[in-house]
Protein backbone atom coordinates (compact mmCIF):
# COMPACT_ATOMS: atom_id res chain seq x y z
CA UNK A 1 0.00 0.00 0.00
CA UNK A 2 1.32 3.36 -0.66
CA UNK A 3 1.70 5.38 2.26
CA UNK A 4 2.28 8.72 0.55
CA UNK A 5 -0.03 10.32 -2.16
CA UNK A 6 0.66 14.05 -2.23
CA UNK A 7 -1.43 16.28 -5.25
CA UNK A 8 0.00 19.31 -6.07
CA UNK A 9 -1.64 22.95 -4.68
CA UNK A 10 -1.22 25.99 -5.23
CA UNK A 11 1.55 27.74 -2.55
CA UNK A 12 -0.30 29.01 0.91
CA UNK A 13 0.03 32.08 2.70
CA UNK A 14 -0.28 29.93 6.02
CA UNK A 15 0.85 26.67 6.86
CA UNK A 16 -1.08 23.73 5.81
CA UNK A 17 -3.94 22.28 7.57
CA UNK A 18 -4.10 18.43 7.61
CA UNK A 19 -6.23 16.46 9.21
CA UNK A 20 -5.46 12.87 10.81
CA UNK A 21 -8.32 10.62 11.40
CA UNK A 22 -8.61 6.87 11.40
CA UNK A 23 -11.06 4.04 12.85
CA UNK A 24 -11.69 3.50 16.81
CA UNK A 25 -8.53 1.83 17.83
CA UNK A 26 -6.19 2.40 14.82
CA UNK A 27 -3.84 4.38 16.76
CA UNK A 28 -4.21 7.81 16.30
CA UNK A 29 -3.10 9.30 19.51
CA UNK A 30 0.39 7.48 19.23
CA UNK A 31 0.83 8.51 15.73
CA UNK A 32 -0.26 12.16 16.74
CA UNK A 33 2.64 11.78 19.78
CA UNK A 34 5.24 11.18 17.36
CA UNK A 35 4.23 14.26 15.31
CA UNK A 36 4.30 16.19 18.94
CA UNK A 37 7.91 15.17 19.24
CA UNK A 38 9.08 16.62 15.89
CA UNK A 39 7.32 20.40 17.08
CA UNK A 40 3.79 20.04 15.32
CA UNK A 41 1.30 21.76 16.49
CA UNK A 42 -1.65 19.16 17.19
CA UNK A 43 -5.01 20.20 17.52
CA UNK A 44 -7.10 17.42 19.19
CA UNK A 45 -10.68 17.86 18.36
CA UNK A 46 -12.19 14.45 20.29
CA UNK A 47 -10.30 15.83 23.75
CA UNK A 48 -11.47 19.87 23.42
CA UNK A 49 -15.25 17.95 22.48
CA UNK A 50 -14.80 17.11 26.47
CA UNK A 51 -13.27 19.86 27.50
CA UNK A 52 -16.01 22.19 25.77
CA UNK A 53 -19.05 20.07 27.11
CA UNK A 54 -17.78 20.70 30.53
CA UNK A 55 -16.57 24.57 30.38
CA UNK A 56 -18.80 25.99 27.88
CA UNK A 57 -22.25 26.30 29.73
CA UNK A 58 -24.24 27.01 25.86
CA UNK A 59 -23.16 24.03 25.33
CA UNK A 60 -23.40 22.32 28.51
CA UNK A 61 -27.59 24.23 28.70
CA UNK A 62 -27.87 22.11 25.47
CA UNK A 63 -27.02 19.11 26.43
CA UNK A 64 -29.40 18.92 29.52
CA UNK A 65 -32.10 19.85 27.17
CA UNK A 66 -31.58 16.88 24.96
CA UNK A 67 -30.08 14.19 27.66
CA UNK A 68 -30.95 15.48 30.76
CA UNK A 69 -29.43 16.32 33.82
CA UNK A 70 -27.84 12.74 34.65
CA UNK A 71 -25.81 13.87 31.66
CA UNK A 72 -23.35 15.62 34.32
CA UNK A 73 -22.30 14.60 37.68
CA UNK A 74 -20.16 16.20 40.75
CA UNK A 75 -18.89 19.14 39.91
CA UNK A 76 -19.78 19.50 37.01
CA UNK A 77 -17.98 16.99 35.13
CA UNK A 78 -19.27 14.62 32.49
CA UNK A 79 -21.07 11.62 33.00
CA UNK A 80 -18.92 9.85 30.01
CA UNK A 81 -20.60 6.31 30.35
CA UNK A 82 -23.83 7.36 31.05
CA UNK A 83 -23.98 9.30 27.55
CA UNK A 84 -22.14 6.52 25.95
CA UNK A 85 -24.89 4.10 27.11
CA UNK A 86 -27.49 6.60 25.63
CA UNK A 87 -26.52 8.20 22.49
CA UNK A 88 -24.64 5.08 21.07
CA UNK A 89 -27.62 2.72 20.83
CA UNK A 90 -29.82 5.80 19.54
CA UNK A 91 -28.70 7.38 16.20
CA UNK A 92 -31.50 10.54 16.69
CA UNK A 93 -29.86 11.21 20.14
CA UNK A 94 -26.26 11.22 18.66
CA UNK A 95 -27.16 13.37 16.10
CA UNK A 96 -28.17 16.07 18.48
CA UNK A 97 -25.56 15.91 20.41
CA UNK A 98 -23.10 15.98 17.36
CA UNK A 99 -24.79 19.41 16.06
CA UNK A 100 -23.99 20.50 19.39
CA UNK A 101 -20.59 19.91 20.29
CA UNK A 102 -19.38 19.92 16.39
CA UNK A 103 -20.02 23.22 15.86
CA UNK A 104 -18.60 24.33 19.03
CA UNK A 105 -15.95 22.57 18.34
CA UNK A 106 -15.17 24.07 14.81
CA UNK A 107 -15.18 27.59 16.67
CA UNK A 108 -13.09 26.89 18.46
CA UNK A 109 -10.59 25.04 16.47
CA UNK A 110 -10.41 28.42 14.15
CA UNK A 111 -9.22 30.25 16.82
CA UNK A 112 -6.68 27.96 18.00
CA UNK A 113 -5.21 27.65 14.02
CA UNK A 114 -5.09 31.49 14.39
CA UNK A 115 -2.43 31.28 16.88
CA UNK A 116 -0.36 28.51 15.10
CA UNK A 117 -0.68 30.29 11.48
CA UNK A 118 3.33 30.42 10.89
CA UNK A 119 3.79 26.82 11.62
CA UNK A 120 4.76 24.96 8.11
CA UNK A 121 1.63 22.61 8.70
CA UNK A 122 -0.74 21.82 11.59
CA UNK A 123 -2.86 18.74 13.01
CA UNK A 124 -6.04 18.19 13.24
CA UNK A 125 -6.86 15.00 15.33
CA UNK A 126 -10.28 13.44 15.17
CA UNK A 127 -11.95 10.32 14.94
CA UNK A 128 -14.81 11.69 12.42
CA UNK A 129 -13.54 14.27 10.28
CA UNK A 130 -14.73 12.92 7.20
CA UNK A 131 -18.31 11.89 8.75
CA UNK A 132 -19.12 15.41 10.16
CA UNK A 133 -17.79 16.94 6.78
CA UNK A 134 -14.62 18.67 8.81
CA UNK A 135 -12.18 17.28 6.13
CA UNK A 136 -13.10 19.90 3.69
CA UNK A 137 -11.98 22.64 5.58
CA UNK A 138 -8.37 20.94 5.41
CA UNK A 139 -5.38 20.91 2.41
CA UNK A 140 -4.34 17.43 3.58
CA UNK A 141 -5.84 14.59 5.06
CA UNK A 142 -4.18 11.34 7.15
CA UNK A 143 -5.29 7.99 7.36
CA UNK A 144 -3.95 5.72 10.35
CA UNK A 145 -5.03 2.34 9.43
CA UNK A 146 -4.90 -1.50 11.34
CA UNK A 147 -6.76 -4.12 10.59
CA UNK A 148 -10.25 -4.41 12.28
CA UNK A 149 -8.95 -7.31 14.54
CA UNK A 150 -6.38 -5.18 15.73
CA UNK A 151 -8.41 -2.24 16.09
CA UNK A 152 -10.98 -4.48 18.45
CA UNK A 153 -8.63 -5.84 20.71
CA UNK A 154 -7.00 -2.78 21.49
CA UNK A 155 -10.38 -0.82 22.08
CA UNK A 156 -11.22 -3.61 24.30
CA UNK A 157 -8.30 -3.89 26.26
CA UNK A 158 -8.29 0.01 26.68
CA UNK A 159 -11.84 0.76 27.36
CA UNK A 160 -12.54 -2.57 29.01
CA UNK A 161 -15.90 -2.69 26.36
CA UNK A 162 -17.26 -5.83 24.90
CA UNK A 163 -16.65 -6.94 21.05
CA UNK A 164 -20.50 -5.87 20.75
CA UNK A 165 -20.09 -2.38 21.97
CA UNK A 166 -16.85 -1.61 20.06
CA UNK A 167 -18.76 -3.56 17.20
CA UNK A 168 -21.71 -0.49 17.78
CA UNK A 169 -19.14 2.15 18.25
CA UNK A 170 -17.37 1.00 14.48
CA UNK A 171 -20.82 0.77 12.59
CA UNK A 172 -21.28 4.70 13.60
CA UNK A 173 -17.79 5.97 12.03
CA UNK A 174 -17.25 5.37 7.80
CA UNK A 175 -15.53 2.08 6.66
CA UNK A 176 -11.52 2.09 6.58
CA UNK A 177 -11.90 1.34 2.86
CA UNK A 178 -13.54 4.56 2.12
CA UNK A 179 -11.64 6.77 3.72
CA UNK A 180 -8.31 5.00 2.55
CA UNK A 181 -9.67 6.44 -1.23
CA UNK A 182 -9.90 9.84 0.21
CA UNK A 183 -6.97 9.95 2.27
CA UNK A 184 -3.56 12.27 0.74
CA UNK A 185 -1.32 10.40 2.99
CA UNK A 186 -1.58 6.05 4.85
CA UNK A 187 0.39 5.75 7.75
CA UNK A 188 0.09 1.86 8.56
CA UNK A 189 0.35 0.90 12.31
CA UNK A 190 -0.87 -2.80 11.91
CA UNK A 191 1.94 -3.30 15.09
CA UNK A 192 4.56 -4.77 12.23
CA UNK A 193 5.82 -1.69 10.23
CA UNK A 194 7.48 1.14 12.10
CA UNK A 195 5.78 3.99 12.83
CA UNK A 196 8.38 6.66 13.50
CA UNK A 197 9.96 6.04 9.69
CA UNK A 198 6.47 6.70 8.33
CA UNK A 199 5.72 9.54 10.47
CA UNK A 200 9.50 10.82 9.81
CA UNK A 201 8.92 10.62 5.67
CA UNK A 202 5.11 12.28 5.96
CA UNK A 203 6.87 15.49 8.04
CA UNK A 204 9.56 15.61 5.52
CA UNK A 205 7.30 16.06 2.76
CA UNK A 206 4.43 18.36 4.43
CA UNK A 207 7.79 20.44 5.53
CA UNK A 208 9.19 20.55 1.71
CA UNK A 209 5.26 21.04 0.79
CA UNK A 210 4.99 24.45 2.60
Amino acid sequence: MEVLNLTTKSTYSMGLKVGITGGIGSGKSTVCSIFSLLGVPIYNADQRARELMESDQTVRQQIVEVLGKKAYIEEGHLNRPWIASQVFPNPELLRQLNEIVHPAVARDGEQWQTLHHQAPYTLKEAALLYETGSHMALDKMIEVFAPKSTRIHRVMQRDGLSRAQVQERMDRQWPEWKKLILADMVIINDGRQGLINQVLHIHRALIGHH
